[in-house]
């Protein structure tokens, strides 16, 4: 979503960051084209206007400390200024002391509320605590099936009551019923509209009062851009907000809403969502957004993700097997589907240092194509064959390459590489690391690397 403007920031940023001697003159041209990448991401004016004041006051009365540059200490300030846009510190969910808790979701239709209600549990399941999900929409009787249906697929307890009309009523029922089951928390998706209206408040207001939130969270879809600031308002004046889960952010978006609505509303971002999947959520950090927006990387959820999607039982297995020598092309398929369960090779590689922008979509759609074309090629082959690539003879090769829509060079590039890092590995089993001949160096073991043609 900030691609746009993580790219102008980046360049601003880059061509600061190297000045031994920094002028007023420097500091208020940078200034003016931050402005002017701000306003065209959709940041609200008056916002860009505060921002760009006090962190231009900021770097003429900056105190150079002695293992920075100049240019580098410009470039600090503007990270540590846009990391106090985006809300400085992480905001945690609350808790209620009780040991029951109850957050309630509110948006506009179509914001993605029911989808992130599931998503919220599934974090909370996955943290150790017993999460329920119940809809009170009332006017939408598919919202609550299909409440029903996601929480279902992932385990985790849902209530619903189609044919109750009261959406009052069926929050009462939802709260008693999770108490019942000893859940220690209870997410409530509330029925959307496709403006804010009086009506929609009342029954929100009526629905607050019997089930006394302890968290209330607007879904906001990042889509909608400045819109997005004037429905949190609208919330915000009426009942009151805890803060925002941003949906979309995988989107064209241009990202001016989720500058905006911290400053705006005073109520911080909480969780973002990346994605429509169910596990394409996350604890929203503003450190490590201003991170990625100035292509500093983001190491850490980096380190989350793979500590989440990467079976470390599978891994370890893979490495006994590279280390003894006995490595074959399904402990490749296997490393191809864990790596795509962390994302795209554009998210993976946007949250590595010094990476951003110096890669090109065209070659990491490329990237995407040859490891989908790889794990397609793997997925034709029987197991006989995947144990012994040796027997793939050019008709076996010619049969791999109809089966799995490839053509008969990309199984052959792909059996080449693979034998290369077979023999790397032998040469690491027996305690030495020179490379094979003709291995690609610099490479991701044998299996990476930006050409013209992308990845691989």
């Amino acid at each position: 979503m900030f691609d746009s403007l993580s790219a102008k920031l980046q360049k601003i940023t880059s061509s600061m960051r190297g000045k031994s001697r920094v002028t007023e003159a420097d500091i208020k041209d940078m200034m003016r084209e931050i402005r002017m990448a701000l306003l065209e991401a959709d940041v609200n004016y008056q916002v860009t206007k505060d921002f760009v004041k006090q962190m231009q006051e900021k770097c003429l009365n900056a105190d150079i400390e002695g293992s920075f540059t100049p240019g580098q200490q410009i470039v600090k300030i503007v990270h540590e200024s846009l990391t106090e846009l985006l809300g400085e510190s992480d905001a945690k969910i609350a808790a209620n002391s009780s040991g029951f808790t109850v957050v309630i979701l509110y948006g506009l239709q179509g914001a993605g509320k029911t989808t992130t209600a599931v998503k919220l549990a599934s974090i909370l399941k996955k943290d150790g605590k017993k999460p329920m999900v119940a809809s009170v929409d009332v006017h939408r009787p598919a919202a609550a099936e299909q409440l029903k249906v996601l929480a279902d697929s992932l385990s985790i307890p849902c209530y619903i009551n189609p044919e109750n009309p009261d959406a009052v009523a069926i929050t009462k029922e939802a709260i008693d019923k999770a108490k019942y089951m000893l859940c220690n928390y209870l997410i409530i998706d509330t029925a959307g509209r496709t403006v804010v209206d009086e009506e929609m408040m009342d029954e929100i207001k009526a629905i607050n009062e019997v089930s006394n939130p302890d968290e209330k969270l607007l879904v906001v879809d990042a889509m909608i851009g400045q819109e997005a600031v004037n429905v949190a308002k609208a919330f915000e004046d009426s009942i009151g907000m805890d803060g925002f889960i941003m949906t979309k952010l995988d989107g064209d978006a241009r990202g001016g809403a989720a500058l905006s609505i911290r400053q705006m509303t005073g109520k911080p971002i909480k969780y973002i969502c990346t994605g429509e999947k169910l596990d394409k959520i996350e604890v929203f950090h503003p450190g490590r957004m201003a991170d990625r927006i100035l292509g500093m990387g983001d190491v850490m959820t980096l380190i989350e993700k793979a500590s989440a999607s990467i079976d470390e039982e599978e891994a370890q297995k893979s490495v006994e097997k590279m280390l003894s020598n006995k490595y074959d092309l399904n402990d490749l398929l296997s490393q191809f589907e864990q790596m795509r369960k962390m994302g795209s090779m554009k998210d993976i590689l946007g949250m590595l240092p010094g990476v951003s922008g110096k890669v090109t979509d065209e070659q990491l759609d490329d990237s995407e194509k040859v490891i989908n074309k790889n794990m397609a090629i793997i997925r034709s082959m029987t197991q006989r064959e995947r144990k012994n690539p040796s027997i793939l003879n050019a008709s076996r090769r010619k049969r791999i390459a109809a089966g799995s829509g490839t053509t008969v060079p990309e199984v052959n590039q792909l059996i080449k590489q693979y034998e290369q890092s077979a023999k790397l590995m032998k040469q690491m089993s027996k305690g030495g690391l020179k490379m094979p001949k003709g291995f690609p160096g610099g490479k991701l073991g044998g299996f990476g690397g930006f050409g013209k043609k992308g990845f691989f």
